[in-house]
């Protein structure tokens, strides 16, 4: 991950964890309940430990989001992190160690994926949380339900980034760049699908390959490097098989990219595909790396039909001067979060999930502390 986004990451997770301290007492406040006679409340109580299963591409964050409310909540952790990044586990166990979290209550492991599957089903477990792909929520689904245990999941995303025909084409142009092509284009909600109303899409193509045209792939450790390579050697080739398959499928390349085969590593050089029709792997598929598609939407109707036709649901991103307009369009989006005039993202104080085949359950914000606690009635009838 290129050096200036890592510090990005690290200020939002600073970020969690204040917001958190600061608001749990209150989130977690008992609620009264207007009865005929007596008294009753809910109680919020931690139900005890939990497991969490996270992913390599935003390491921190991804942790953060998990274990800072389940913290406030009296929740203790189980954290089994990716196989891809071990240092990064082992500083944040140190990091709670250093501030005085009691031994015990995080616990950083490296488990094989049958070993994990062993833990959901021990009896002290009682939740999983899960984010990364669409394969590994369905065994560990499998797993929990099967020991009837709660399980939150943050899965794969194919977000689309409409551009409506009154945006601000510099501005969406932008955004669709960032969106898209921050982290190497390797985020579950980033902008891999950019539907252009057919009025603006000339202009819009023409600037969003100008640009693409200009990123170079640079040293990582580079302040000004903002594309580096991709997290391995694998995902790499499995991007490049899923370009090809939509290029031999006719598919139409705006511009020319891929893996680079004659620099050790796994760089991948920026791709944008255009004429993706649904009889195509690719118009469903996930593109976890640097490869954006663009659609012509005839109309805004057309564009929110082509958004909805994925199986995913996690976020979209709507950009247009037209309030209104932006809010139709957002009602009618089938995913758990929509941004207006700006790439999909993420802050410490609003959910984050989605719908459909990309999970189920809540992070972040109010609703990030509400997964996995009990909520207990006392009822007082004297």
């Amino acid at each position: 991950k290129p050096v200036a986004q890592a510090k990005g990451e690290i200020g939002l997770v600073a970020e969690i964890y204040r917001y958190y301290a600061d608001n749990a007492e209150q989130l977690l406040a008992p609620n009264t309940i207007d009865v005929d006679s007596g008294s009753a409340s809910v109680e919020k109580r931690p139900v005890g430990v939990l497991l969490g299963i996270m992913p390599w591409n935003y390491p921190h964050y991804q942790v953060a989001r998990f274990v800072a409310p389940n913290f406030m909540a009296g929740n203790t952790i189980i954290l089994k992190h990716a196989p891809q990044c071990p240092k990064t586990a082992e500083v944040i166990a140190d990091m709670f160690k250093e501030v005085g979290v009691p031994e015990g209550v995080y616990n950083n492991i490296f488990a094989t994926n049958e070993q994990a599957a062993t833990i959901i089903h021990d009896k002290r477990v009682q939740g999983i949380s899960l984010t990364g792909s669409e394969r590994a929520g369905q065994a560990v689904a499998k797993e929990a339900g099967g020991a009837l245990k709660k399980v939150v999941l943050e899965l794969g995303g194919s977000d689309a980034f409409i551009v409506a025909a009154d945006a601000d084409i510099k501005q969406a142009i932008k955004g669709a760049i960032s969106g898209r092509f921050g982290n190497a284009g390797q985020a579950c909600n980033a902008a891999k699908r950019l539907i252009v109303l057919e009025s603006v899409y000339d202009k819009f193509v023409e600037g969003f390959t100008d640009a693409v045209r200009g990123m170079t792939l640079a040293d990582p450790l580079d302040e000004k490097t903002f594309i580096g390579p991709m997290s391995s050697k694998a995902a790499a080739v499995n991007l490049q098989a899923q370009l090809d398959s939509a290029v031999e499928a006719g598919a139409t390349v705006l511009v020319e990219g891929g893996l680079v085969k004659d620099k050790p590593g796994a760089w991948f050089k920026p791709a944008v595909l255009t004429d993706v029709t649904e009889s195509m792997d690719v118009y469903r598929e996930e593109l976890f790396g640097p490869v954006a598609v663009v659609y012509k939407a005839r109309d805004v109707d057309h564009a929110i039909k082509i958004a909805n036709d994925v199986p995913f649901g996690l976020g979209a991103s709507i950009q247009t001067q037209d309030a209104a307009l932006a809010a139709d369009i957002a009602d009618k989006l089938e995913v758990g979060m929509v941004t207006i005039n700006a790439p999909s993202g993420t802050e410490a104080n609003t959910p984050f999930g989605g719908v459909k085949r990309s999970g189920f359950g809540r992070e972040l914000g109010t609703l990030g502390i509400t997964e996995f606690l009990n909520y207990k009635l006392i009822r007082d009838k004297s």
